[in-house]
């Protein structure tokens, strides 16, 4: 399989940095793609993409990875309300990206969880996606039963209306949010976040990348915001980076 030559197509194509991915992970997701479509070869693949709008979208769906819930690991979520609670000065308002956020259900959740704390603040969440379609999935704000089963009834009686088998976050959550298409390897990043929250996206990029994405993540926050990183991810030198760690999953910039 000629992978550079597929990197190269998809990165003038759709502006999707592949080499940025784990080469060996990389390789076997675009190998099980072309096996499920029964295709033996790059050039045969790339000529389905540019022919099939569906299977162009299992292809972005695939490799970027839209596989989230809300409140997903609930008991870190409850770590890091903890960690608003006492590092950040959550009733002033806070600005908050949620990086890779897919189909908005980590963002929504972070606006319930900053609605909740500090309810009369002026709460602003940036929540981004390299992924067009996903997006206008995320900002119609409609879920099925799978995506909100760990949201407690408490949060599902205040922020939610139930449409037949929907449920549909209501307005005010929705206020709170601004999607926005984003790489987080091409393109720029922006500033003077209270708090950073990228879980299980950067464990897919090569080593290089990852030190630059940290290195950006860091310039974004502010001094003594926090970054929240998957459960299965740790940053072993995130001092190099102008971290503290104050939890398994939760750094703080110093």
């Amino acid at each position: 399989m000629d992978l550079i030559y597929f990197q190269q197509w998809v990165l003038k194509e759709y502006n999707i940095d592949l080499s940025a991915y784990k080469s060996n992970q990389l390789h076997r997701r675009i190998l099980s793609l072309m096996s499920r479509v029964e295709v033996n070869s790059v050039e045969e693949y790339i000529n389905l993409l540019k022919k099939d709008p569906a299977q162009k979208q299992k292809f972005l769906d695939f490799i970027t990875i839209n596989v989230t819930e809300f409140f997903r690991n609930p008991e870190i979520f409850n770590e890091l309300s903890k960690k608003v609670l006492s590092e950040l000065s959550y009733n002033s308002g806070l600005k908050v990206w949620s990086a890779a956020c897919s189909i908005g259900a980590e963002p929504y959740s972070l606006a319930m969880i900053m609605d909740n704390l500090g309810p009369n603040a002026n709460h602003k969440i940036v929540a981004t996606d390299i992924d067009s379609t996903i997006l206008q999935k995320a900002k119609s704000g409609e879920y099925v039963y799978s995506e909100i089963k760990n949201v407690s009834k408490q949060f599902l009686d205040r922020y939610f209306i139930v449409k037949e088998d929907k449920y549909c976050v209501n307005s005010h959550i929705k206020k709170m949010v601004e999607f926005k298409k984003h790489d987080l390897i091409l393109d720029n990043y922006e500033s003077n976040f209270d708090l950073i929250v990228c879980r299980n996206v950067v464990i897919y990029f090569n080593q290089d990348v990852k030190e630059k994405i940290y290195k950006k993540f860091s310039a974004s926050l502010k001094k003594g915001g926090l970054l929240f990183v998957g459960a299965t991810e740790s940053i072993y030198n995130y001092k190099e980076y102008g971290f503290e760690k104050t939890s398994t999953f939760i750094y703080k910039k110093i």
